[in-house]
């Protein structure tokens, strides 16, 4: 069973720009939550990176009855006990401090203000599932990369945490890697690869 469709289950501008770039030699065509107008956005609801990742690629699976592909993703922190965590994206704005990355940024630097070097240790998740039209989770893949919090931001290249997160084999923050590099390490791109092989492995792309 093969399909020529996918939704990639978000309206996130870089996301898509991944997802799109990661997927560019599978033979499937491609929609993005950008080009629905009609589709009434999923809360996230869930505890954990799974259960988000799940319900948004069920529910967009059955809206669209096209086969979806969504992932929940976040930071890590354990000098916070794994926070922001689900809470990533909404992590100022749940501190009435703002949105946006910037202030989400500001907001983790400030927490961290007293945490010495070798104790900012963080890891950025990605959990990535298929749904079928019927909204069934057909496939999950998870993937992780570990790294350390800086105490200001370096780099333009990311979005997110990107700034902030210093990965040690590299000497330099997710936002100073090429796409290339970003792409070989990051959680998202090692969760894309397993799905992308899970995927294959099925037949479901070629």
């Amino acid at each position: 069973m093969n399909f020529d469709t996918l939704l990639i289950a978000t309206k996130n501008r870089k996301k898509i720009g991944e997802f799109r770039a990661l997927l560019d030699n599978s033979s499937i065509s491609l929609l993005d939550l950008t080009d629905l107008h009609d589709v009434e956005e999923v809360d996230e609801t869930g505890e954990t990176f799974e259960a988000n990742a799940k319900l948004k690629a069920s529910a967009y699976a059955r809206a669209t009855n096209v086969w979806s592909l969504a992932d929940d993703s976040g930071l890590e922190v354990d000098a916070l006990a794994g926070k922001p965590g689900v809470h990533s994206a909404r992590w100022a704005s749940m501190h009435d401090r703002g949105s946006g990355d910037s202030a989400n940024n500001a907001l983790l630097l400030e927490q961290l203000t007293d945490v010495n070097d070798d104790a900012r240790t963080a890891r950025f998740v990605c959990v990535l599932e298929l749904a079928d039209p019927t909204g069934q989770i057909i496939l999950t893949a998870r993937d992780h990369v570990e790294g350390r919090i800086l105490r200001a931001p370096q780099g333009t290249n990311g979005f997110g945490y990107d700034p902030l997160f210093f990965i040690p084999s590299f000497g330099r923050s997710m936002a100073q890697l090429s796409a290339q590099e970003k792409h070989a390490i990051s959680h998202r791109g090692k969760a894309m690869k397993k799905m992308i092989a899970l995927m294959r492995d099925e037949q479901f792309i070629k």
